[in-house]
C-alpha cells in the first residue's frame, strides 16, 4: 500500500514572506523618516497628561450663566447648517448632471463639473470660512456660504455616481417613444436617483451641523464664537459648558438624521 507523503501547509511562499517583510520594513522606514521629519516637542508630550489634568480641573463645574446666549448660538448653528445644506442642494443637481458621464452634455462640460466637484472637495471649510469673512466679514452669511460651497463637492460627487449607475433601459425606452429630453430627465432618471439624493442630502446635513460649531473660531458665526470667546478669556467652566453644549446638539442631529433616514428611505 502506496503511503502518502504530506507536506506542511504554508499560506505564503518564502518569495512572498520575503515581498511582504519587505513591505513591513519600508513602511516602518516611511513612517521613522515622517517622524524625525516633524518638530515634535517630546517634553510637551510626555507632560500632556499633566497639563490635561489640570485643564480638566479648571474646567470642572461647567458655568451655565450665559446658558441663554448658548442655546441662542446654537439655534443660529442649526439654522446655519440648514440654510447652507439646502442652497447646496440646488447648486450640487446640475453639477452633478454635468460631471456624470452618461448625461452630460459634452467632454469640456464633464471637465467643468469634474473640476467644480474637485475644486470645492479640496478645501477645508475652515479655509473656506476664513476666504468668505474676508470677504463677507464676520458672521453667519460667510458661514453659510462657506459651508455651502464644501458641500456642493460631496452632494455633487455622489449624486453624479449615482447617475452613472442608473438602469438604462427606461431612459432608452423614453427615447424610444420620441420623448423629450426634459421628460428623459424627470420620469426615468430622476426617480431612480431619489432614494441617493434623499439619503445623501440628510447626510449632508448631519455633517454641516458638526462642521457649523467650529466656524465661530474663525469669525463665520455660530456657536463657536461664544467657544473662542471663553477660550480667549480662560474662562475654561463656560467652555466646558459650550462642549457640553456642542455635545448634546451633535447627538440630537444624529438621532434626528436617523430617524429622517428611516422614515425617507
Amino acid at each position: 500500500m502506496e503511503q502518502v507523503q504530506l507536506q506542511d501547509w504554508a499560506r505564503y511562499t518564502p518569495a512572498q514572506r520575503f515581498q511582504r517583510y519587505g513591505y513591513f520594513a519600508l513602511t516602518a522606514l516611511v513612517v521613522a523618516w515622517a517622524l524625525g521629519s516633524v518638530n515634535i516637542i517630546w517634553a510637551w508630550v510626555w507632560d500632556a497628561p499633566t497639563q490635561m489634568g489640570d485643564l480638566f480641573s479648571r474646567m470642572v463645574p461647567p458655568d451655565p450663566t450665559h446658558l441663554d446666549q448658548i442655546l441662542s448660538a446654537l439655534w443660529e448653528t442649526v439654522n446655519l447648517a440648514t440654510i447652507a445644506t439646502a442652497m447646496a442642494v440646488v447648486l450640487a443637481l446640475p453639477v452633478a448632471y454635468i460631471a456624470a458621464q452618461n448625461t452630460t452634455p459634452n467632454a469640456l462640460t464633464l471637465w467643468l463639473g469634474r473640476f467644480i466637484l474637485v475644486s470645492s472637495r479640496s478645501v477645508n471649510t475652515i479655509i473656506w470660512a476664513l476666504l468668505f469673512v474676508a470677504i463677507f466679514g464676520p458672521g453667519v452669511v460667510a458661514g453659510i456660504v462657506a459651508i455651502m460651497f464644501r458641500s456642493i463637492g460631496f452632494l455633487g460627487k455622489l449624486l453624479g455616481e449615482a447617475i452613472e449607475e442608473i438602469d438604462p433601459k427606461p431612459v432608452e425606452a423614453l427615447k424610444a417613444c420620441g420623448a423629450s429630453h426634459f421628460k428623459v430627465v424627470l420620469y426615468a432618471i430622476v426617480p431612480q436617483v431619489m432614494p441617493t439624493f434623499f439619503a445623501v442630502t440628510i447626510l449632508r446635513w448631519d455633517i454641516n451641523l458638526r462642521e457649523s460649531t467650529v466656524l465661530g473660531l474663525v469669525g463665520a458665526g455660530g456657536i463657536g464664537v461664544i467657544l473662542q470667546g471663553a477660550i480667549d478669556t480662560f474662562n475654561w467652566q463656560e467652555v466646558s459648558m459650550v462642549l457640553l453644549a456642542i455635545i448634546a446638539l451633535v447627538v440630537v442631529g444624529e438621532v434626528v438624521s436617523s430617524y429622517l433616514r428611516r422614515k425617507i428611505l
